[in-house]
């Protein structure tokens, strides 16, 4: 466990920690939060308040916020690479709990497909550049800028406990955080409007507004969009939003576990470590599996993107085939649910015959995991509790109202078993240490950074992860031995790759336009269009960012089983 010590003070018990250089490491903390909050809901307000055409506040206000604070939180990333991590004492621990390779991987996915709809973007806005100001054009430029150079940064220093210019860092890394989240909100309220004006009123892409689409509206007049490459740029944009809104979760969430470990020392019992062999994915999905919950969630997965297809044609189509379309996307997802439902419940059943230890060491990225997971799910939780309202109550009861109250009992119940099944994943330790823990502790995924030590005479080496030994660093990973390979341990793996594909294809659904809430009527005639809209608007981007973390997670769940 990590120690924090005043400086001045002897600790007997613990002489291995090194002594902080900060007196009071909550203030720093406190400063930061309260800087990131202000700036956030300031930027918040500017977003909102721009998705009414009602209101004096223009899509270039949003356009130059975001683009200052986007150089801003480059021009700081810069400085922290060039001069913060690069002092001989400034980052003496590595936190390899956070940043694992599967997100660092899914954060360069996504940032790729931003910066193509950044392309498509400034393509769009360049299409009529004469109306228009050019800070519209401008922003996705500084935009892809801002992604390369965050991606870079969060790639080579996600693991960091820096312990240099530590005020700064933790201002700049709320800020940077500040950043994402105001990109998200931008991305979200952009893709809500222009969803909820497609499925509802079916009007144009020009009374989009939010951040992208009041087109000419400081000169009163529409921008317009007639040629191909014109409209080509413009769908395709909005068809890679939801990599764009992903990208801004995934780096906010490496950008707090960085904040986090801002000053964070270290402890010889720190460990708990989820070591893993370095089986290559493939050949450990043959080996280590019965291949039948690889095999069922592929099944479940091109199942969907087939429902998906039809889904779009039939609604987007002759209005009558979209009660068939809804009866379809309903039966799929009951059944999906369903599947679910039973194989979570089924892993944590396993979980009570595991012999491993539950590891209760301190871990920043797993307790973001934790929270981010709970307070995702509570946005399909309000959907399903407003949508089972308005079902029991209404009338009539026919087969899409049935269909309707199972999908919205099964997704509360599948979001809740899924949610127990991860977080006790994630809390078990490593395969190793089934049974009763190990006499010697265990190091293996917090080391000491080495070269940063050689140059601190005041921080003592740390018995097994810095010393004189041959083995070096190599001995944190011989340390621990291969699981046994039971059929417990097949059946969790199997569980995870199943959950893992479903979840993809439950993020595909919503993410790109799939939106049963505003085609089916119930809803609709009960809490009426304006409460309804804001109900789904608020709460489904949650959803969707739900389904992104819980791939996430159960990929990191099959690693480690």
């Amino acid at each position: 466990m990590s120690e924090e010590l005043v400086p001045g003070t002897k600790e007997s018990t613990h002489p291995l920690g090194p002594t902080p250089r900060e007196g009071w490491k909550k203030g720093g903390r406190m400063l930061s939060v309260l800087l990131s909050v202000n700036v956030l809901l300031f930027a918040c307000t500017l977003i909102s308040s721009g998705a009414f055409n009602k209101v004096a506040v223009y899509d270039t206000d949003v356009f130059a916020l975001l683009t200052a604070m986007m150089l801003l939180t480059t021009i700081w990333i810069l400085f922290y690479l060039f001069r913060t991590s690069r002092g001989p004492d400034a980052v003496p621990y590595l936190d390899s709990h956070a940043g694992p390779i599967w997100l660092q991987g899914g954060l360069v996915l996504f940032g790729i497909c931003t910066l193509v709809m950044d392309v498509f973007k400034t393509g769009y806005y360049s299409s009529f550049y004469e109306c228009q100001s050019a800070i519209k054009i401008l922003h996705p430029i500084i935009q892809f800028l801002f992604v390369i150079v965050q991606t870079y940064f969060l790639w080579v220093s996600a693991k960091d406990c820096i312990h240099a210019h530590l005020d700064l860092t933790r201002c700049g890394l709320m800020f940077t955080l500040a950043t994402n989240l105001a990109i998200w909100m931008a991305a979200v309220v952009d893709e809500s409007v222009h969803h909820t004006h497609s499925d509802g009123d079916n009007t144009s892409y020009a009374r989009l507004t939010s951040t992208a689409e009041r087109a000419g509206s400081t000169s009163g007049e529409a921008c317009p969009c007639n040629t191909t490459f014109c409209q080509i740029f413009q769908r395709g944009y909005f068809y890679l939003y939801p990599f764009n809104i992903e990208y801004s979760l995934f780096a906010s969430t490496m950008v707090y576990v960085m904040w986090k470990n801002v000053g964070r020392l270290i402890g010889p019992s720190h460990g708990g470590s989820h070591g893993h062999g370095h089986t290559p994915f493939f050949a450990s999905l043959f080996q280590e599996t019965f291949f039948i919950g690889p095999v069922l969630g592929l099944l479940i997965f091109v199942i969907g993107v087939g429902v998906f297809i039809m889904y779009e044609v039939q609604v987007n189509g002759d209005t009558s085939g979209t009660q068939q379309a809804l009866i379809l996307y309903y039966s799929f997802n009951v059944a999906c649910l369903g599947l679910m439902t039973l194989v979570s419940l089924g892993g944590s059943i396993i979980y009570r015959f595991d012999q491993r230890t539950m590891d209760h060491h301190k871990n920043p990225s797993r307790t973001v995991d934790v929270t981010l997971l709970m307070g995702a799910a509570l946005g399909q939780y309000a959907i399903a509790y407003y949508s089972i309202v308005a079902v029991v109550v209404a009338t009539p009861r026919d087969l899409l109202g049935g269909l309707n109250l199972s999908y919205s009992l099964l997704m509360i119940a599948q979001h809740t078993f899924q949610n127990v099944f991860i977080i006790e994943s994630l809390h078990r330790g490593p395969p190793s240490m089934q049974g009763n823990p190990p006499e010697e502790p265990v190091y293996g995924l917090t080391y000491a950074n080495q070269d940063a030590l050689q140059s601190l005479p005041a921080y003592p080496p740390t018995p097994g992860l810095v010393g004189p030994t041959a083995a070096g660093p190599q001995e944190a990973v011989t340390i621990i031995s291969a699981p046994q390979k039971n059929w417990r341990r097949k059946c969790l793996k199997d569980i995870s790759l199943f959950l893992l594909m479903c979840n993809v294809i439950l993020w595909i659904m919503p993410a790109f336009g799939v939106r049963p809430h505003f085609n089916n009527e119930v809803e609709m005639d009960f809490y009426g269009y304006s409460l309804w809209t804001a109900i789904v608007n608020i709460c489904l981007p949650f959803g969707i960012f739900y389904r992104m973390h819980a791939v996430s997670n159960l990929l990191e769940v099959y690693v480690l089983s």
